[in-house]
């Protein structure tokens, strides 16, 4: 404030307040201001997956993103491969103890075939390596990725978490458990049904023209692990569309609008590998097929509702979804006596 010659106070401000006060209010939004990432966009390539979304959720929800630049992704991406040849390596010396008890798991449904065919029950080899290596390095090393594969999907998710959402990262525990569960239960069925099904029809192949199969180690095994492993990973279809949702790159209702499409691919997937012209044979594919087809796209529809804050309806839901499980189980008795198969006690439970 100045005073003027009468005493009196001029209200005006001097010209050193007047500097000052925008000076100070200049440094002060400065400091609140947000500066910006030297990593990036958040969440890295996930996030950019996420923007494509919509991205409806909003500042709230991002700060549970990690923010990780090109390297970093590299170097967590090393990380956890290193991580999962650890797990297989050490599934896999716990594997050798067992090596001969699984050679002979694995070889059953080759003897079996064999038997049911009238042939003679061995399997040969050629070289002087080819028995080692199929029993004593091929074996245990396909167990060990079957006992390993909680693990490796672990390290999968970790590596896909950072570009997830907070909340959406307790998802961890539900697809480690699933992912394996599924992958599992896709062996055992190709183990028990699919597998025993299509090498009964090709060692048959040419036995009434004087063709005799002579059936090595290595291409039995070969053929063993493509089978397993394959509907092994078909079985992943329901994590694939849940992913697929939860990523926000497809929602349910567009999957179930174009379910006929899926429906057809799969009924010709089925036709192609199916390795006899029944419709038993070709049901035992399609079917399982269908149901986890459908799966995804219910697990996937619970997720939009837990977005949503929304529930399912299960007590309406479910008794149709017994009458559905009785009609199919009607369904595939019909067909078992229609094409003379009957259920056994022994390995592989159905015999024809």
């Amino acid at each position: 404030m100045q005073e003027d010659k009468n005493g009196t106070s001029d209200p005006r401000p001097d010209a050193a307040e007047q500097e000052v006060q925008p000076a100070a209010v200049t440094v002060s939004r400065a400091t609140a201001a947000p500066g910006p990432s030297s990593s990036g966009g958040g969440g890295g390539w996930f996030g950019a997956f996420r923007g494509l979304g919509g991205g409806d959720d909003g500042g709230e929800e991002e700060e549970g993103m990690l923010r990780m630049s090109f390297l970093e992704h590299l170097e967590e991406l090393r990380s956890r491969i290193i991580r999962c040849m650890i797990g297989v390596g050490v599934a896999f010396f716990l594997s050798l103890y067992f090596a001969r008890e699984m050679w002979k798991a694995v070889s059953d449904p080759a003897i079996s075939a064999l038997r049911e065919l009238g042939l003679q029950q061995k399997l040969v080899f050629i070289t002087p390596t080819e028995a080692f290596m199929t029993i004593w390095m091929k074996v245990p090393l396909l167990a060990a990725i079957f006992l390993s594969s909680p693990w490796i999907l672990y390290q999968v998710w970790s590596f896909i978490a950072p570009g997830l959402y907070r909340r959406e990262r307790r998802w961890a525990s539900p697809f480690v458990l699933c992912s394996a569960g599924l992958f599992i239960l896709g062996g055992a069925f190709a183990y028990f049904l699919a597998f025993p099904f299509a090498l009964t029809f090709l060692l048959g192949v040419g036995r009434d023209i004087n063709v005799q199969p002579m059936v090595t180690v290595t291409e039995y095994f070969d053929l063993f692990v493509d089978v397993i492993l394959g509907i092994g990973m078909v079985f992943e279809l329901p994590v694939l569309i849940f992913f697929l949702v939860l990523l926000r790159i497809a929602s349910p209702t567009f999957l179930l609008r174009h379910s006929r499409y899926a429906i057809l691919a799969i009924a010709i997937l089925a036709a192609v590998v199916t390795p006899t012209p029944d419709v038993f044979n070709m049901m035992l594919f399609c079917v399982p097929m269908w149901m986890l087809f459908f799966v995804g796209i219910f697990a996937g529809y619970l997720l939009v509702l837990h977005r949503e804050h929304r529930s399912f309806p299960w007590r309406k839901v479910l008794p149709w979804v017994g009458l559905a499980l009785i009609v199919l189980a009607a369904a595939g008795w019909y067909f078992a006596g229609r094409y003379g198969y009957h259920i056994v006690g022994h390995w592989p439970f159905l015999r024809r």
